[in-house]
C-alpha cells in the first residue's frame, strides 16, 4: 500500500521561507502524479502544485511564482518549497499520490492516496 507522511509545517511570518516534505513509501512514485492541496477553514480543498511522472509542473494561479515542487527519488521523497508566504497561504497543506494519472492534475479527484496534513501558519 501507498503511505504518505508530511512533516515541515510551522508558523512563520509574511514574506517568510517554508519547506514541506512528504515521504512516500512507492516502488512507483518516479511514474506517479504527485500533488500538494491545502485546505483553509471553511474552504474547499485546493490544489496547489502538482508534478507528474515525467517531471512537468503544475501550479495554482495563487501561488506561481512562489512556490516550487520537486520530488527526490532516491529518497522516495515529494517537496514543496514556499517562498514570499502570505497569510492567505495559512492551511493545513496534504500531499497526494495518483495511482491513475501520469501529468500533473490540481483536481482532488484525481488523487487516491493522501498524507494526514501538515499544518502552515503564516501571520502578518
Amino acid at each position: 500500500q501507498v503511505q504518505l507522511e508530511e512533516s515541515g509545517g510551522g508558523s512563520v511570518q509574511a514574506e517568510g521561507s517554508l519547506k514541506l516534505s512528504c515521504a512516500v513509501s512507492a516502488t512507483t512514485f518516479n511514474r506517479r502524479s504527485m500533488a500538494w492541496f491545502r485546505q483553509a477553514p471553511g474552504k474547499e480543498r485546493e490544489g496547489v502544485a502538482s508534478i507528474g511522472g515525467d517531471g512537468k509542473t503544475k501550479y495554482s494561479d495563487s501561488v506561481k511564482g512562489r512556490f516550487t515542487i520537486s520530488r527526490d527519488t532516491a529518497k522516495n521523497t515529494l517537496y514543496l518549497q514556499m517562498n514570499s508566504l502570505k497569510p492567505e497561504d495559512s492551511a493545513m497543506y496534504y500531499c497526494a499520490s495518483s495511482a491513475k494519472w501520469y501529468t500533473p492534475q490540481l483536481g482532488p479527484g484525481a488523487f487516491d492516496n493522501w498524507g494526514q496534513g501538515t499544518q502552515v501558519t503564516v501571520s502578518s
